[in-house]
């Protein structure tokens, strides 16, 4: 199965690189069920990876100017605060057992896995719908004009998902970044990058602190292979559509949501 695992992390590294988003919110179901990991863990190390992936597509994008930095500092700062509060107070007062009926127990692992199945149901939708009206030639290079409460609440939403699931939440940075802020597609995807690897880090610095036993040569391993999946798509993006692409991911994280929550409430 760890072989299986590792070509999961190149396909999720090259998902990030090909079309920005959907690549992240594989990182868990990845580590739950090819690595055998618990799965609030698992979210600690998904923030790590999703971080250090995310880290060097947005260092490919800021060489090629695919960075709006003053659109990342309006998103990212009520983002970054989200993460922090959903990591130190929100996830705590989860309780290790939610509720019990007969013979089903819903633990806290058991609904994080279940909210993160639910929330690649969500995500499938918006990679699989037909985004034709946010390409980048639909859209002006210059304009910046864009309500700033708005955006930052999305902002905020973002970092809920990624403080409480370990998931970049990509799928809704840039349609927020594209539809809201205005940007063209490969700036929305670059800041999106930028975004969501601070977001990560300022997770995993939470629990880094919380957690003591870090399997660092695992993370290690993941990570390179990530990257590497990342900078193999980033090295293609500009040969083949993204948009095109969406599709497909959005259909294989549908099938993978699907999965667990029938594996998860009927097969245990």
């Amino acid at each position: 199965m760890e072989i299986a695992g590792f070509i999961g992390a190149f396909l999720m590294g090259l998902s990030l690189g090909l079309v920005g988003s959907g690549g992240s919110i594989l990182t868990v179901p990845i580590l739950v069920y090819l690595f055998y990991i618990d799965t609030l863990i698992a979210t600690t190390y998904s923030l790590f990876i999703v971080g250090i992936t995310s880290l060097v597509g947005a260092t490919v994008r800021a060489g090629a100017g695919n960075i709006h930095w003053p659109t990342t500092l309006v998103f990212g700062i009520p983002s970054l605060t989200a993460v922090y509060l959903t990591r130190s107070f929100l996830l705590p007062l989860i309780p290790p057992v939610i509720f019990q009926l007969g013979d089903f127990v819903l633990t806290k692992s058991l609904f994080l896995l279940l909210l993160f199945a639910v929330l690649m149901l969500i995500a499938s939708f918006f990679m699989v719908r037909d985004q034709a009206e946010t390409t980048e030639e639909d859209k002006t290079q210059g304009s910046s004009s864009y309500n700033l409460f708005s955006l930052s609440i999305k902002g905020m939403l973002a970092g809920c998902i990624t403080g409480l699931l370990g998931a970049g939440g990509g799928f809704l940075i840039i349609p927020a970044l594209v539809l809201m802020a205005n940007l063209p597609m490969k700036k929305a995807v670059g800041t999106s990058l930028v975004i969501i690897t601070a977001n990560s880090f300022m997770g995993f610095w939470r629990d880094y602190q919380l957690h003591e036993l870090i399997d660092w040569r695992f993370l290690v391993y993941f990570s390179t292979i990530a990257i590497t999946g990342i900078l193999t798509g980033s090295s293609i993006a500009h040969k083949i559509s993204g948009e095109k692409l969406k599709p497909i991911f959005g259909y294989f994280i549908l099938l993978m949501g699907a999965f667990i929550i029938f594996k998860e409430l009927f097969l245990r």
